[in-house]
């Protein structure tokens, strides 16, 4: 699948790869800061944002993805950085094929199987009446009871278009079929370029007990922990955020 994107800069080549129910347009501020010294891509991952919807979340097909997308747009090999589910599709590409990527920055998520309470928010998602009389304040309502965190609720609508005939911009169905792979892990290889696992303080994505898994796939790797920041690193630290990927890049 050729995947949407948009690319900013100019220099060596750095694909930002987002989280689940995200898009490329979550690191816009990143991408435009970052772009004063890389050339900057952002892909939507397929069923998000504005790229297709087709069955088939495993890591494998979404690692394909981004390397057909890549090769359609004449990129050489460049440096990944994936936040949470697109971190892991960083990782699957690293592995399969290590040649394409320079260096790798894994962004609040480990080489691991998590638990599937992403699950119970896809059914209440799917649960929405599109009907041209649902709201966003009745939608953030419905939602309340699963998503408590009305910063995720917003986050989670801003896929959602109101309207006569309401519909999602991304591929529920599929996403929600394929949330099993999504929450899995079941890539081997091994990628011996430099990579740096990034976590936040706040955020329990990322143990110490993950390690001996990041070294077994990944030797060269280092750890490191932006402080204040929960899961959604880019957008709580944004200014540490862009010094750290600076100080790996540089």
């Amino acid at each position: 699948m050729i995947l949407a994107g948009q690319a900013l800069g100019d220099g060596p080549p750095l694909v930002l790869l987002h989280g689940l129910f995200g898009a490329g347009a979550n690191f816009g501020t990143v991408q435009k800061r970052l772009a004063a010294e890389f050339r900057v891509w952002t892909l939507d991952l397929r069923n998000h944002g504005r790229s297709p919807h087709a069955p088939g979340m495993d890591y494998a097909t979404m690692a394909a993805d981004v390397a057909k997308t890549l090769d359609a747009e004449h990129v050489g090999p460049a440096a990944m950085l994936g936040h949470s589910m697109g971190g892991k599709v960083a990782m699957a590409l690293a592995l399969h094929e290590p040649a394409r990527v320079t260096r790798l920055l894994v962004a609040d998520i480990a080489p691991a199987r998590y638990d599937p309470h992403f699950r119970t928010i896809a059914r209440a998602l799917q649960a929405l009446p599109l009907t041209a009389a649902l709201s966003r304040a009745d939608a953030d309502a419905a939602l309340s009871p699963v998503v408590p965190d009305a910063a995720v609720r917003g986050f989670l609508l801003q896929n959602l278009r109101f309207g006569p005939t309401p519909r999602w911009r991304i591929g529920l169905d599929d996403i929600a079929a394929g949330l099993p792979e999504i929450e899995g892990w079941d890539v081997a290889g091994r990628y011996d370029g430099p990579v740096l696992s990034l976590g936040g303080e706040r955020s329990d994505y990322v143990l110490t007990q993950h390690r001996p898994a990041f070294r077994t796939l990944f030797p060269a790797v280092r750890f490191a922990t932006l402080h204040g920041a929960g899961h959604w690193l880019h957008a709580d630290a944004p200014d540490a955020f862009v010094a750290a990927v600076r100080g790996f890049m540089g």
